[in-house]
């Protein structure tokens, strides 16, 4: 099975009761194939200690852990480089790409900077 890859905003909207939420959730029931970046882990901690608190902050963060965190290595931080050069992508996200990348998964998210690149499931917004 292929792993897969939850950008942030799609964490987002699972531990905020987004409208996509249900969406995103379904990576969840193969917790041994969903890896996260720890660039996922800063974008999450930092959305989440602005429009909560620290407890919620740190509950969040405390239930990522369970999952596969992929560290930034250089082979990553190189692969970002050229990704975000390629596809013209933010810092964050050819981070979040390369990592995808590198794992051989498939990144799942609602980023439009994502839609329609190789190895990329793309959820559109849900605006209620």
């Amino acid at each position: 099975m292929t792993s897969i890859c939850l950008d942030s905003s799609g964490w987002i909207e699972i531990t905020h009761a987004g409208d996509n939420a249900r969406k995103f959730a379904k990576a969840l029931s193969a917790p041994a194939t969903l890896i996260l970046s720890t660039i996922n882990l800063y974008e999450i901690a930092k959305y989440t200690s602005r429009v909560g608190d620290d407890t919620a902050t740190s509950e969040i963060l405390t239930f990522l852990q369970q999952y596969t965190v992929i560290p930034v290595s250089s082979e990553i931080a190189t692969l970002a480089a050229s990704l975000s050069t390629q596809h013209k992508l933010a810092m964050a996200d050819s981070l979040i790409y390369a990592t995808t990348l590198n794992q051989n998964a498939t990144l799942w998210t609602q980023d439009e900077d994502f839609k329609g690149l190789p190895h990329v499931k793309y959820f559109p917004k849900i605006n209620s």
